[in-house]
C-alpha cells in the first residue's frame, strides 16, 4: 500500500494550541511562560546576529561568551542563561530593549501579569 494511502486511513486529530508551546508540552504555567519569554529572547539574539552578518566567532567575541555558547543560544537551548543574561546579550548586539510596567485593565478576573516580547514597528 502507497504511503499517501495509509495516510489517508489514519484518522488525524488536530489540537489547537494554547499559544505556548512550553504550556502544551506540560509544563507549568509559570515554568512555561518564563521558557517562552527567554525562547523569544532567543530568536531575537539569533536574528540579530544573522542581520548584522556575524558569524559564531565574531558573535562570541561580541557577546562575550564562547563560539560553543553561541551555537548553543542560536539552535535555541537557552538553559542555563536568565532572561536578565539574554537582554544584556542583545544589548551588546545593539538591540534597544523596553521593559513596559502597567497595571492591569479593570474588571478582569484576578490572575498574574502578562508578559510579552515582541519586535518593535519599524520606525
Amino acid at each position: 500500500m502507497k504511503i499517501r494511502q495509509r495516510i489517508k486511513k489514519k484518522a488525524h486529530r488536530v489540537t489547537r494550541g494554547s499559544g505556548n508551546v512550553f504550556t502544551d508540552l506540560g509544563f507549568k504555567p509559570e515554568q512555561a511562560a518564563e521558557l517562552q519569554i527567554k525562547a523569544e529572547l532567543v530568536r531575537h539574539i539569533y536574528n540579530r546576529i544573522r542581520g548584522m552578518g556575524l558569524t559564531q566567532v565574531q558573535a562570541a567575541a561580541r557577546l562575550g561568551v564562547s563560539q560553543p555558547d553561541v551555537s548553543k543560544l542560536t539552535n535555541a537551548r537557552f538553559t542555563g542563561y536568565s532572561t536578565d543574561r539574554l537582554i544584556a546579550l542583545l544589548s551588546a548586539l545593539e538591540v534597544d530593549v523596553d521593559i513596559v510596567v502597567r497595571p492591569r485593565k479593570q474588571g478582569g478576573p484576578h490572575r498574574a501579569g502578562v508578559i510579552q516580547v515582541r519586535e518593535a514597528a519599524a520606525a
